[in-house]
């Protein structure tokens, strides 16, 4: 069957993007035909999958999320799909993968000018194609956290919803040599033995809490700060938390490195994750970690979160977010001498439950829906 996936921009590195691309292979495999409709492409494109660039103007990011849903829904009257998938809130969707939070709600907490907004009227214009009572669009969710939102704004029924596994690949699994890894990977940082090595991984450092765990680090006794770093993995303006870590005392320690495709390797050698995000939809971070036997420190609404309490490999900064309670989770976790249960119970989890399979799963439900609607 034809395919249409649609997203507004892919770039490497993305948490959505990579769902996306790995959707789009399981139903490559199906036999399918995937065409995507976005409006930037950065990087190389997969063999296999045909891309259209639909080129909008606009001078801010709704603007030309509006030119894009319209010049798609044009390209889309004549493209006689099986199915459309989107990938962000756009109108005429078959089936939408539910990466980002609910935006009527998230309003909610701005004040009463921001309704007159373009932006406002044009997110909430896409959104509601999408959940409205009267759309007859699916909706694959990722976590539970935002459905109650969606129903409480939309009346959306409850079984346009279907709910999938994590999908973190395969090889964030610790391999047979993974303690080798560990060690190569510190000496070629030259990185002690010994030292403390605190991980976060994804892009957009002001959500991920990057500032939290700067002002955590920094909050550790001296003689613990002193061996321990701070690896930051992912897209962000780094600038800013840069700034923040030297006026703490502790640029040394903080390493950002940016994009890579080699976050194996730091999930293996680190000592402990963390995400104490500001707002996180899931924490696919979290999970891979707990896969790699890394044991985890985020915030407990993180939609991922209840895996760490699920597998007992770590702890869980509990809301309302308070400053002091992170910095003494951080230090109990680093001096406790529990890191290595927790390690230990971490890769016992990652075996015995499915934390793997959502690209299979979101491919079954879409060739489902296609098949119900050319019935």
């Amino acid at each position: 069957m034809r395919l249409a996936f649609c997203l507004f921009r892919y770039f490497p590195f993305g948490g959505l993007q990579r769902d996306f691309l790995r959707i789009a292979q399981a139903c490559r495999e199906r036999g399918h035909q995937v065409d995507v409709y976005t409006m930037a492409w950065e990087g190389e494109v997969p063999e296999g999958l045909n891309l259209h660039l639909l080129q909008t103007t606009g001078l801010t990011n709704h603007g030309r999320a509006r030119a894009f849903a319209r010049k798609l829904s044009e390209r889309l009257a004549v493209g006689a799909y099986a199915a459309v998938v989107g990938f962000n809130k756009l109108p005429g969707l078959d089936i939408y993968f539910a990466a980002d939070p609910c935006f009527a709600a998230r309003a909610e907490q701005r004040g009463p000018l921001y309704r007159l907004s373009g932006r406002y009227r044009t997110y909430a214009a896409l959104e509601k194609a999408v959940f409205d009572v009267r759309a007859r669009t699916e909706i694959l969710l990722i976590s539970e956290v935002e459905k109650p939102n969606f129903i409480r704004h939309y009346g959306t029924d409850e079984a346009r919803f279907h709910f999938l596994p994590p999908g973190i690949s395969r090889d964030r699994m610790a391999p047979p040599d993974a303690e080798e890894r560990r060690k190569r990977f510190r000496q070629e940082r030259n990185f002690a033995s010994d030292e403390r090595l605190l991980l976060m991984v994804g892009s957009g450092y002001q959500t991920k809490g990057l500032d939290r765990s700067i002002r955590a680090l920094a909050a550790l006794p001296e003689a613990l700060r002193v061996t321990t770093r701070l690896l930051v993995v992912g897209k962000g303006k780094g600038a800013p938390f840069l700034r923040l870590a030297r006026q703490l005392g502790v640029a040394e320690r903080v390493h950002l490195y940016g994009g890579r495709d080699d976050v194996p390797d730091f999930l293996l050698g680190s000592d402990l994750l963390m995400q104490p995000s500001y707002y996180e939809n899931t924490g696919t971070a979290i999970v891979e970690a707990l896969a790699s036997g890394l044991p985890v420190l985020a915030t407990a609404n993180c939609g991922y979160a209840h895996y760490v309490e699920d597998a007992d490999a770590g702890r869980l900064v509990p809301m309302p977010f308070d400053q002091t309670t992170m910095n003494a989770l951080l230090l109990d976790l680093l001096t406790s001498g529990e890191l290595p249960r927790w390690r230990e119970n971490a890769l016992d989890f990652a075996t015995r439950t499915d934390l793997y399979s959502l690209p299979e799963r979101a491919a079954e439900i879409i060739e489902a829906v296609a098949d119900r609607r050319g019935a």
